[in-house]
């Protein structure tokens, strides 16, 4: 059963903060999974084990069927050049320790760990798996329309 999803505010930065708190929960932006970012524009997994442009929502719904406790944040990634843009918009933060520091989840030890998890599972993804064969037929029809002659009088 999925945990539910934390709305909590951020607060400004204590050292007296445990692992359980929201503030030292680790943080995934859909760029660091976008395999249509380079390294240096914030990719942070190799490309082969990447998404085609993610959304926060599928990163969300992912750690959540996963049993992960997660928080979604109004925040866009800082090298983000569209950073005005709805589509790029969107921090999960998730929670990798107890409160005494031990791992939560023996499948998650670390940060990269759930990234590459989540990179593998998007595309198993319903709304994924749609989009492509729609996209195929997509271009079908465009290929189809492109035999047909135009209607008109000529040179104008």
């Amino acid at each position: 059963m999925a945990q539910p999803q934390v709305n909590q505010q951020a607060r400004p930065w204590d050292p007296k903060f445990t692992h359980a708190d929201r503030e030292r929960w680790v943080c995934i932006y859909p760029a660091y999974i976008n395999s249509k970012k380079t390294v240096k524009e914030g990719r942070r997994i190799p490309k082969e084990k990447c998404v085609d442009n993610p959304l926060y929502t599928e990163i969300r719904d992912v750690c959540l069927s996963a049993g992960l406790i997660v928080g979604v944040e109004n925040k866009t990634y800082c090298r983000e050049l569209e950073h005005k843009d709805v589509k790029y918009r969107g921090r999960i933060r998730v929670q990798l320790k107890n409160e005494d520091g031990s791992i939560k989840d023996p499948k998650f030890p670390t940060r990269d760990s759930i990234m590459l998890y989540v990179g593998e599972t998007i595309p198993k993804l319903k709304t994924r798996q749609g989009a492509g064969a729609s996209s195929q037929s997509n271009t079908q029809q465009q290929q189809g329309a492109k035999g047909q002659k135009k209607k008109g009088r000529k040179g104008k």
